[in-house]
């Protein structure tokens, strides 16, 4: 009876050796299709989204739309787009943080009506409200001055909008890749990684996963996914990402691991990031120069020959 029961032992387990090749090639069907299937629930996902997107954008109000209308009027009656020409304002605005094309529409309008609002505005205060008691040249100077500063102060919204988004996203970019590799060596797909990625760093910056998440779409809908790498770098405009972007495109072109460059860019973040925080701390004394010798000296010398001077009047 032992002898027979190894014996079965052993046949079950050469049947089992035998067939298991056949039995993996059906589990990894399971798991493509389980695959496919979860992208097609990113996409039903990211439908639903933008149905509801559209749908909150219907229910605004209608002045809004109105004033939105009276804008595409304007640009379009005096044709500002080719006035104020600008090929790299797509680049800017999506740095910023704003797509689609009502914010290039708003950013022509405003590039026309802030001179002239400014201008209006100093020549009425100069010239009705307070002269402060200078020459009418002056004045009329000093008015141009500022509609000359309205003509670029679209250009400074957007520069100053793009270079915070930029320092949210860079001050959570090493989290976010060390996270990155850590799905990647787990086994994760790289879009399924962005998405667990953009998930768990909303809550540190929110443009960045923001970021992360168009990317994830990207890589779903675009043809080419060296294409949504590219994009990705171009919104952020960053050096750091750049790096990261170019790795993830070699390793989608030659196949090389994907692992050791994470961990080498991770690091070289982590390193900028510390630079960064470094370089603002050696220029803190210089910064602190001006506010010390205005408000901090006249106080203390206040408080020192405050006393001499009180008891040399008293004598």
């Amino acid at each position: 009876m032992l002898v027979a029961l190894i014996a079965g032992i052993l046949v079950f387990a050469t049947i089992v050796t035998l067939t298991s090749p056949a039995m993996g090639g059906d589990k990894l069907d399971k798991r493509i299709k389980g695959v496919q299937n979860r992208r097609e629930e990113l996409r039903r996902k990211s439908r639903e989204q933008l149905e509801l997107d559209a749908a909150s954008k219907q229910n605004r109000s209608i002045r809004e739309i109105e004033a939105k209308g009276v804008m595409r009027k304007v640009v379009d009656s005096l044709n500002l787009q080719k006035a104020f020409e600008d090929p790299a304002l797509q680049d800017k605005l999506q740095q910023a943080g704003l797509r689609g094309n009502r914010p290039a529409v708003a950013f022509y309008f405003f590039r026309l009506a802030s001179p002239i609002i400014l201008l209006a505005g100093a020549l009425f205060y100069l010239f009705a409200v307070n002269d402060f008691g200078l020459p009418t040249i002056t004045r009329y100077c000093f008015a141009f001055g500022i509609g000359l500063l309205g003509y670029y102060a679209p250009n400074l919204y957007l520069q100053n909008i793009a270079a915070k988004r930029q320092q949210s996203i860079m001050g959570a970019f090493p989290d976010a890749l060390d996270l990155l590799l850590i799905c990647v060596e787990s086994g994760m797909s790289i879009e399924a990684a962005f998405h667990k990625v953009s998930t768990e760093v909303g809550t540190q910056s929110v443009e960045l996963a923001e970021e992360l998440s168009l990317t994830t779409a990207e890589l779903a809908y675009l043809q080419d996914r060296r294409n949504a790498y590219e994009n990705l770098a171009k919104r952020t405009n960053h050096p750091g990402v750049k790096a990261v972007c170019t790795s993830l495109i070699q390793a989608e072109r030659y196949g090389t691991p994907l692992g050791q460059a994470l961990r080498v860019m991770a690091k070289e973040n982590r390193d900028m990031r510390l630079a960064a925080a470094e370089k603002k701390a050696a220029s803190l004394p210089a910064k602190l120069t001006v506010p010390m010798i205005v408000f901090f000296l006249p106080v203390l010398f206040v408080v020192i020959l405050g006393p001499a001077i009180i008891r040399f009047n008293s004598l």
